[in-house]
This record gives C-alpha cells, sequence and structure tokens, in this order.
C-alpha cells in the first residue's frame, strides 16, 4: 500500500520534473509544458529547470491597451519629471534672489512703481481731455444757441470730429488704468505666492521659523 502512494505521488510530479515552462493563470491553475502553454499567454510564464529552479521570468505580450496605458504612463511621468525640473530651478532662484522676507516687499513696490507711473500718466491725459471737451461742449453752445453770426444751429464738423476722437481716447485711457490696476494686483500675487514657497524652501532647510516669520 505504501509503495502505491508513492508511485501516485512520483507520476503526480512527473509532469513538473520533464517541463521546461510553467505558470500560474488567471484562475489559479498551474501550467507545465515543453513549450509554452496555451493557458500562459496572459500571465508571467517561467522558464526552469528539471529540478524546478527558475531560469527567467517572462512577461506576457501586452494588448494594445496595456501599450497605450503604458505609453500614457511613461508621458505623465515625464511631465512630472519636467514640471518638478523647472519648479526646482525657480526654488533654487527664489533662494539665491531673495535672502530675506523684507526684500520681497522692496522688489514688489519698485516692479509696482513704473505701472503706478503709467496709471498717474493717463489720468493726467484723462483730465486734460475732459477738459477739452469740456471746452468743445462751449463752443459747441455757441453755435447751436445762434451766438454765431457765420453759421447759426451748424457745428463745424472739424469740431464734431474732434469731440469724437477724445471721447475715444478717454475710453482708451480708462481701458489702460483699469489693466494696470489688474496688472498690479497680479504682481502682489506673485509676490505673495514667492515670498510663500521662500518661507516653506527656508523652514524645510531649518534656516527659518514659518510661525515667527509669519508673525512679523
Amino acid at each position: 500500500m505504501r509503495r502505491t502512494i508513492l508511485l501516485v505521488a512520483v507520476l503526480a510530479l512527473a509532469p513538473s520534473a520533464n517541463a521546461a515552462y510553467k505558470c500560474v493563470d488567471e484562475n489559479g491553475r498551474t501550467h507545465f509544458g515543453d513549450t509554452p502553454p496555451p493557458g500562459c499567454a496572459n500571465v508571467t510564464l517561467y522558464e526552469v529547470t528539471p529540478g524546478g529552479a527558475v531560469r527567467r521570468r517572462i512577461e506576457p505580450t501586452p494588448t494594445p491597451e496595456q501599450l497605450k496605458a503604458r505609453e500614457d504612463e511613461a508621458k505623465r511621468q515625464r511631465a512630472a519629471e519636467h514640471a518638478a525640473a523647472i519648479q526646482k530651478r525657480k526654488d533654487d532662484a527664489l533662494l539665491s534672489t531673495f535672502g530675506s522676507e523684507r526684500e520681497f516687499d522692496t522688489a514688489r513696490d519698485r516692479n509696482i512703481e513704473p505701472i503706478n507711473s503709467r496709471i498717474r500718466s493717463a489720468r493726467e491725459r484723462i483730465l486734460a481731455v475732459d477738459q477739452r471737451l469740456a471746452k468743445i461742449g462751449e463752443e459747441m453752445e455757441f453755435y447751436t444757441t445762434g451766438k454765431s453770426k457765420s453759421a447759426k444751429g451748424e457745428v463745424p464738423a472739424s469740431l464734431t470730429a474732434e469731440q469724437e476722437r477724445l471721447r475715444h481716447e478717454k475710453e482708451g485711457l480708462e481701458g489702460s488704468i483699469a489693466g494696470y490696476e489688474r496688472e498690479i494686483v497680479a504682481q502682489r500675487q506673485k509676490f505673495d505666492t514667492d515670498r510663500k514657497r521662500w518661507l516653506e524652501l527656508k523652514a524645510a532647510s531649518g534656516r527659518i521659523e514659518p510661525s515667527k516669520s509669519a508673525a512679523k
């Protein structure tokens, strides 16, 4: 009886003893064969020695969907590495440009002052335009009320054209001022963001305490 049990065990192991390839399929079944078994098409295949030692691992041929997923993942990885490299360059520039938190205020004000200067110039020009428009209005009234002896009720075309031109100029100046003000807001936001990042980098390096800096 004992010899019979031993013989059955030997026969059960016989396929693996002579197999050159083996795998475990999606359902958990083990396949053996002198050539890659059909059931191993979609799973990792192992080339083994007669003693069962793995000689090499053979990955299944990827499907088009898997290839696409790998390509997409590779693109995402490259994009992430590129973004990280850009961020590092920005961080290095921040650390080398600013030595203290106060310097952010100085740089911000220095960048904003030319914009404020353009705003002042535009407002001065608007004031001059308004004054000229008021003068034109008086001149037009001179014609429309009959005070002019040359052409009662008729406003010179040149006066009307100048009035229209000045109105358009004023609209453009007001639009420019609005754009300048948005630019100032953007500059303030940029320096606030840079300052916050600078503090984070300093804190990470152990060279500054965020709580004390924030309290200033």
